[in-house]
Formats: C-alpha cells, structure tokens, sequence
C-alpha cells in the first residue's frame, strides 16, 4: 500500500502494487511486549516479540534496565535476524525489559523512530513502547515545539514522552495519567521507568493488551501468543481504560478514566491477530472460521470446490467450505522464502514476480468452479492477479467472497489504509468491482455477519460494538488532525505504534 513520503523516504509506487501481491494487503499493525522481575528478561523479550513478528516486519527493539542503567537495541529488520545472538542478549542486562515490532503506517522507516522509545526525565529513564496511532499528535506536537520542546522523531509517541515530561506532578504514575488525559485515538502502551513497568489501554479499548505470568512474574503483551510461545499463563485482559503498574510491591490497576464501553477493534478478529490467539475471550482462528461460514449461508455459490488465498483467507474458506459442503482444496500455494522487495526492473519480468509468491495448484482448479475466499480486498490489484492466475489454471468459473464487509472508509488508528479515493469500495458499485476484478460473480459479509460470527460463544451471545468504522464510517474517537475524511494519514507524526 501505498504511504505518504517523510523526508528522504523511496515509497513503493503504484506500479509495485501491479505486480506484489503484498502490496495489496492491510497492513500489520505494531506488537508491544513487556516483563518485569525475571533474570532472562531480554531473551523472554525476544521470543515474544519474535511471536508477534506478524503484527510488524520493518523493525524491532529492546529496551532493559538492569537496576543502575538502561540499555537499548533497535534494529531495523526481523526480530529473529537481530536478537538472536548471544551477544546482543547480553548487552540488554537486567531483570526488566519492554519490546515492540513495528509496521509504520506513514512516515520515515529509520532508526530514530524504532521503537522502545527512551529519554532520561526529571525522575529519571523512561522507556515507551506503543501499539495504534493518536489523532491528536500533530496538535499536541506543535503546541510543544511552540513551548520549546526538542523533538528527535518522526513519531507520535514521542509525544507522550514530552507530555510526561512537562507535567508538574511528583509521582512517576499521576505524570503518565497526566499525559494520557491529553491524547487522543487508539494506543496500547508498555512504558518502563527505573522501579516500574507500565501498560495502558485506551479508554475504548481499540488496540489490544493482555497480562500475563511467567514463573511469578508479570507479563504485559499485545496477543496470547506471545505468552504461549514462553510458557506463559494468561491472567487476563487488560481492560479498557485501565493502567496497570507493575513493581517489587506487586501490581496496580487504575482507572482514571470514566467509564464507558468497550470498542474493540474488529480487525484484530479478521486479519491482525494470530490465529492461535485468545482476543476478549474468542479463538481467532474459531472466530475467522465462523465467519466463513456466515458468508457461506450470506452469499452461496454453484462451485465444485473452495479455494483460499493464503494465508489469511484460509480459516474463513474453511468455515466457508465446511457449511456449504463443497469440497475445501488449496488451489494457491504461497511461496514464504520470497522478500516482500523482489523487484525487477522490466515489466515482463515483474509479472514473474507474482509466480514467485502465489502459484496456482492447477491440478485442484483446472476445469471446476473455484469459490475464492479471502479475508478483504483493499484496492483490488492483488484480487485481479489472483482471479487471472486461477483462469490461467484453467478454472471455467471464479466467484470471489470476501470475509468482511468492502472497506469503504480509511483508518486512522494504526492501519495502513489509503486514502479514501484509493480504496475500491469506496469509488465503486458491486458490479463494478466484480467487473474490475475478473470474477464471475463477488459477495461480501454483512456487518451483521461478522457481528454474529465475533459475538456467539457457545448459548450466550454477548457482543461489544466494535470499531468498524473501515466498513461504516463510525469513527469512534475525534480526528483532530485530519481535516477531511479524504485527507491521508499525516505523514509527520502517524506513525504506527
């Protein structure tokens, strides 16, 4: 997908997005992780950061405090390419480390803007790592500057570390709710000071956290897989407006916001969280597989066999295969040893280059009706190559389902999404999108569909509103530095947390 330019950035143009079948795709999010109080806190870092690899490939960090200094790596890169040397652990000395993977959204891919976050405050080190984006940060960074402040980012999370700084309370903890009280939009939080670890949810809850322990420790982590991946166990969510401060005493939990409903975000339920995850008490993988099914009753179709697009299509096109009773066949095989970077510099050998990640199955697809279910279409590049590859393979007949209402809107809570004009459900009918793509006929699930996929567990039907305003408009917070629903992202402080 396309983002806005910072400075000195090369951005992937729309050419790419011909002939990449990832550049098609939402974009992950940013992972946080945190522990306190164990001997190997870097290494346990690692591996959970290395389990919430999906949710950001562009870089990763570590930031430990070892009872007298902090000690910080940032990497651009994988998690397993950079922390899994012996000596790197090593230099992260301490009982106490916080991590975060990162995707950004907009704005410059450089060191300075990798995450854990670090500045040395009146009260000493203070270390934040941050899931989601805040829509009032250009706001908050200009007041700042104005007041003097020396920002040494691109990000939006730098603000709270000035927010913390300049607030006149003496405890660590009220200076931090300070600074919360005055963002706005989606974060998740892990932050880490000389004697505490930190986490915090936004008020509605849009970006995910859980808590965790490991050996008597606590553990702060965006999924559950990250703490199954340690041996971890789940103690709960943390819930929506609520800090949790964790330190020799114990832990902590404040409110100090009023309360309201939770509005989770309904992205993590379609394609952000780990299948095997745990989010608000629903399997994932469960929950995506419902919701194929939901679409099978929603939107049927006369085919001999149900096709997924891997990787994200492949539980929903199970639910989707299981209740209409058509046989389930992987008719695309994905290629994962292929860089997202594989460019060539002649258009005839970039078409070759979607052979390098998708190819067709073809003895599963020639000469039978194909159901290709996916999780959602953004532009509709990637869908147009797909429904071409499976007509290469001979398939006499291609319908498209999708497993999640058409993307009419963008998002400004950390997901990459394009502007408004640029997402295809937004600038075309059904008919024209089914004609744009190739397909003999497309369907998407109803918000009602995923609705009911995401609130049925087993005899008792309980449902937040989520936030979905990707499908209906209904932003749930004010966007206070977007000054149009068509104006993108801004590319000086959206930074994916």
């Amino acid at each position: 997908m396309a983002r806005e330019a910072g400075d000195g950035e090369v951005l992937a143009s729309e050419t790419m997005n011909e002939f990449d079948l990832d550049g098609d795709t939402l974009r992950e999010e940013c992972g946080v992780f945190g522990i306190f109080g164990h001997p190997d806190a870097a290494a346990i870092t690692a591996l959970g950061l290395h389990a919430l690899q999906h949710r950001g490939q562009e870089a990763a960090g570590i930031v430990s405090f070892d009872g007298k200094r902090f000690h910080s790596e940032r990497r651009h890169g994988l998690v397993g390419d950079n922390f899994s040397d012996r000596s790197t652990i090593e230099r992260l000395a301490g009982s106490v480390a916080i991590g975060h993977v990162r995707y950004a959204t907009t704005g410059e891919t450089v060191l300075r803007n990798v995450q854990p976050l670090f500045a040395e405050l009146g009260g000493g080190g203070f270390a934040v790592a941050h899931n989601g984006n805040l829509t009032n940060a250009l706001t908050l960074r200009r007041e700042l500057v104005r007041d003097g402040a020396i920002c040494q980012s691109t990000s939006d999370t730098e603000v709270i570390l000035h927010l913390v700084a300049r607030s006149r309370r003496t405890r660590f903890v009220d200076r931090f709710i300070d600074a919360l009280r005055q963002i706005e939009g989606a974060y998740s939080f892990v932050g880490l000071t000389n004697k505490k670890l930190v986490g915090a949810r936004d008020p509605l809850g849009i970006r995910p956290l859980v808590l965790g322990e490991l050996d008597g420790r606590y553990i702060l982590a965006s999924e559950t897989c990250a703490l199954d991946i340690i041996g971890a166990r789940f103690i709960r969510d943390v819930e929506n407006g609520e800090i949790v401060v964790i330190s020799d005493t114990g832990l902590e939990s404040i409110k100090p916001f009023p309360p309201q409903p939770m509005r989770p975000c309904i992205f993590e339920y379609i394609y952000f969280a780990r299948p095997d995850s745990i989010v608000h008490g629903r399997n994932v993988y469960e929950v995506r597989k419902r919701m194929g099914a939901e679409l099978a009753r929603e939107a049927p179709a006369a085919a001999d066999v149900v096709v997924p697009v891997p990787d994200s299509g492949v539980p929903a096109a199970i639910g989707y295969a299981q209740s209409c009773g058509i046989p389930y066949e992987l008719g695309i095989i994905r290629n994962h040893y292929v860089g997202r970077t594989f460019i060539q510099p002649t258009q005839s050998v970039r078409e070759l280059g979607v052979r390098m990640k998708h190819s067709a199955n073809r003895g599963a697809v020639a000469g039978k009706r194909i159901v290709l279910v996916d999780d959602s279409i953004v532009r509709g590049t990637t869908s147009v190559k797909i429904v071409k590859m499976m007509r290469d393979a001979g398939a006499t007949e291609v319908h498209f389902r999708i497993a999640s209402p058409p993307i009419a809107y963008p998002d400004y809570y950390g997901i990459d999404t394009p502007v408004r004009e640029k997402l295809l459900a937004a600038t075309h009918s059904l008919e024209e999108m089914r004609a744009y793509i190739g397909a003999d006929s497309l369907a998407f699930l109803s918000v009602d569909g995923v609705y009911r996929a995401v609130g049925y567990e087993g005899r008792d039907p309980v449902c937040p509103q989520f936030t979905d305003h990707c499908f209906t408009g209904d932003y749930p917070t004010p966007l206070t530095d977007i000054s149009g629903e068509a104006t993108p992202q801004v590319s000086l402080l959206a930074e994916a947390g």
